[in-house]
């Protein structure tokens, strides 16, 4: 199964993220190695503190923008929430829904990685 194929079979709009670059799925497939790259330098964890809140906002700002250009449904979603909570201050309930995505998140990531090799 191919990368694009694989990814659909994961959530992602891989349609949609072509599409919002012309139909170049070679460029597509070179911005997920990218996206990856972002994943990794913001990765963030359910345990961060209160202390802590504005660094989240800021990294988990970074992968609802890379992931929503990209059409990653699934993570954009999630952390669209993660944002909204954190600016709301509700950092339990940001917590929550960022344990819940970590899984997917995390096969996403190795799904673009196992094919970038």
């Amino acid at each position: 199964m191919s990368l694009l194929e694989e990814l659909k079979e994961l959530g992602v709009d891989v349609d949609g993220g072509v599409k919002r670059i012309n139909g170049n799925e070679a460029l597509y497939t070179r911005l997920l190695g990218s996206f990856v790259k972002m994943m990794k330098a913001n990765y963030v964890t359910p345990d961060f503190t209160d202390d802590e809140r504005e660094e989240m906002i800021e990294k988990t700002h970074s992968v609802k923008g890379t992931s929503g250009n990209l059409s990653i449904t699934p993570v954009y979603d999630a952390y669209t929430e993660i944002v909204n909570q954190l600016r709301a201050g509700d950092l339990d309930k940001a917590r929550e829904v960022l344990a819940n995505i970590l899984p997917i998140q995390d096969k996403i990531v190795e799904c673009i990685e196992k094919h970038m090799q």
